[in-house]
């Protein structure tokens, strides 16, 4: 049998060696001697002639080494694990519960969008492999690692929200998998980026709402409630931002380009044009040449409803309020 990092092996305790610890190969004599630290005893003292499961895995020095540990991942096993630290050269170190770190290599992540990648706390689904050494190594999960291990989602969970985890980023969305509860390890699902209410990075763990279950037994994702009550909280947050802008109006309306609608209020163009709706019906507010004002609100009371007839707000305006690529 060849003795690897990052699997747990049956091995006789050969004989103890103050003030090391113990040596453990297999069989009596012959092969490789492990040593066997006295701090990695946590389960029980061994006596010489003792046959017991060790985890392997390599010391600071490079040395194979024994501990009575178990770790979170082995060896070709998918797990969840915490980011515990980053380091800009080397990658992120995630806990595997032994007391040391499985390195994340940074070219797992994707060089030309930073903005996603992990942070401290985030739990990332990794894969145990090794490098050209034979050392413990963390690789990110892909879709075919998560074969066997998820579950069709039921369609009970249709409009249950569930607590998830992102496992990858796209330009228009991201990948996660859903908390299975006493289902299962989880189902996989997917959130576009016009339902999430805020930016999503790589093992970010978020809140959503299982909008649709596939046949597949995959879920569609939404981060907002179901129309009706969605719309209710984005007409609030729409009459609660022109209420703080200077004499109660904005340049977002009906005819505001989707991207700018998305980056300023994290709304997709329909659930805009949903909320501003509902406050057009209650008589709240009311648009003139692209402005959404408050109603009664002096500037949208011009005669002939041109531009000519508000204030000059240009000068107040950002550059995403000018339709400018810029945010």
């Amino acid at each position: 049998m060849t003795l690897q990092a990052g699997t747990t092996v049956q091995l006789r305790v050969r004989r103890e060696t103050p003030p090391y610890g113990w040596f453990v190969g297999e069989g009596e004599e012959g092969g490789a001697d492990i040593l066997l630290p006295y701090g990695e005893a946590v389960v029980r003292r061994p006596q010489p002639g003792d046959e017991a499961e060790f985890f392997l895995f390599h010391d600071d020095k490079g040395r194979l080494t024994a501990t009575q540990r178990k770790p979170h991942i082995q060896l070709g096993q998918l797990a969840r694990l915490t980011v515990a630290d980053f380091h800009p050269r080397f990658g992120y170190f995630l806990e595997m519960g032994i007391g040391r770190q499985l390195l994340l290599p940074a070219k797992e992540l994707p060089e030309a969008r930073r903005n996603v990648w992990p942070e401290k706390g985030d739990e990332l689904h990794v894969v145990m492999k090794h490098d050209k050494e034979g050392r413990m190594l963390a690789r990110l999960a892909k879709i075919d690692d998560f074969a066997g291990l998820v579950i069709r989602a039921p369609q009970t969970w249709r409009n249950e929200w569930k607590e998830a985890w992102v496992t990858d980023v796209f330009r228009d969305g991201a990948f996660a998998l859903v908390e299975g509860g006493m289902v299962g390890y989880g189902a996989l699902g997917y959130v576009h980026e016009s339902v999430m209410t805020v930016p999503l990075r790589i093992g970010q763990k978020f809140q959503a709402r299982i909008a649709q279950v596939r046949d597949d037994g995959r879920v569609t994702l939404s981060m907002r409630h179901q129309k009706e009550k969605g719309r209710l909280e984005d007409a609030d947050r729409i009459l609660n931002f022109l209420k703080e802008r200077p004499g109660g109006g904005m340049p977002y309306s009906d005819e505001t380009p989707a991207d700018i609608i998305q980056k300023r209020f994290g709304l997709s163009k329909s659930a805009f044009k949903r909320a501003v709706g509902k406050l057009m019906k209650e008589g709240l507010v009311t648009q003139k040449a692209s402005w959404t004002y408050l109603t009664g609100d002096p500037a949208s009371a011009g005669s002939d409803g041109n531009a000519s007839a508000m204030p000059d707000r240009e000068a107040g305006r950002t550059a995403e309020e000018r339709g400018s690529p810029e945010v």
